[in-house]
């Protein structure tokens, strides 16, 4: 059990008292794919948006087809799908937990990962 699947409760009489924390409904929520992110820093505040961005077709039989079918595009749309509050002590959590999965994921056997 690490830290983020306990919640410690204070009481006064007999110490510190853990109380499990248990994810309800996490499978019934959508996935979406992210590959667009944008922070904001406050003082003790830290801001994360996370968007996906398709990049556009550029259509057209000889290369100049296509380039001038890319300079007509203004701006390439970025889709929102989250907004995220952190302290910074929460930032440094998520940032070790993102940190073990990268590693976890660079262990998995080539032929697995390339299959997921």
């Amino acid at each position: 059990m690490d830290d983020g699947d306990k919640m410690a409760q204070s009481d006064a009489g007999s110490g510190e008292v853990t109380v499990p924390v248990v994810w309800v409904g996490a499978d019934d929520l959508p996935v979406q794919f992210a590959n667009q992110f944008v922070a904001v820093v406050q003082l003790n505040e830290v801001f994360l948006t996370v968007g996906t961005m398709v990049p556009p077709a550029i259509l057209g039989d000889t290369v100049e087809e296509r380039k001038a079918t890319a300079q007509k595009i203004t701006y390439v749309p970025v889709k929102p799908i989250a907004r995220l509050g952190f302290t910074p002590a929460r930032l440094e959590e998520l940032i070790r937990i993102l940190q073990t999965t990268l590693k976890n994921y660079e262990q998995l056997p080539r032929q697995e990962a390339e299959q997921q």
